[in-house]
């Protein structure tokens, strides 16, 4: 049987605050990497199974954009940022009007590729940041890769790699808006079912 199968609403309670304290930083690093305020709503914390992911993310043929981040040292597994790419556009379109730049159309350029890297990677890092922080566990992250496709296909990857370590992800509904433009994402943490007993065990709630 998983351990998660194990989890009680204490366990959940505990998961929710990780999520809201995770994501309330990565906002902040984002407010402060861009200059500008930016709104945060309470996001969404939920324990669900792997192979529902797509039914959370709009369904399995939308497109996204996607960002894996491995992570390893005391926890290992991976965190992943999703966006569907309007948001994206959404999101650039507020980091690179001050460049003067637009951004629209599916095709994304190499620098607003880049860009979107670069601002999921710094929010992935504020939120195992935090992670760490709350646990005081030693967590390294990969380098980001980045690719947009159907939602099938990205959450293919995550599926392959780490389903064998673990049959639950954290996902995290995360929605801000800069200067009233929305934006609506997806967090997705995986940790191997012994890390995921070390994370709770250091926030003294054991499973």
């Amino acid at each position: 049987m998983s351990l998660f199968s194990n989890l009680n609403d204490m366990h959940l309670d505990v998961l929710k605050e990780i999520g809201s304290i995770g994501t309330g930083n990565a906002v902040t690093a984002v407010s402060s990497l861009i200059n500008k305020k930016v709104q945060m709503n309470v996001p969404s914390v939920e324990l669900i199974e792997f192979d529902t992911l797509a039914d959370f993310v709009g369904g399995p043929e939308i497109i996204l954009v996607g960002v894996l981040i491995g992570i390893s040292e005391d926890i290992s597994g991976m965190i992943m940022f999703l966006m569907d790419i309007d948001t994206a556009h959404n999101l650039l379109s507020s980091v690179l009007s001050g460049m003067g730049i637009e951004s629209s159309g599916d095709n994304l350029s190499e620098l607003e590729l880049s860009a979107i890297e670069e601002i999921s990677n710094i929010m992935a890092g504020s939120y195992l940041g935090s992670l760490s922080g709350l646990t005081n566990l030693r967590i390294r992250q990969s380098v980001p890769m980045l690719a947009i496709d159907m939602a099938n296909a990205l959450l293919s990857v995550p599926a392959i790699e780490f389903g064998k370590m673990a049959d639950h992800v954290l996902f995290i509904n995360s929605s801000f808006s800069v200067e009233n433009v929305a934006v609506n994402g997806y967090f997705i943490l995986v940790p191997d079912e012994e890390s995921f007993a070390k994370i709770m065990g250091s926030l003294g709630v054991g499973v």
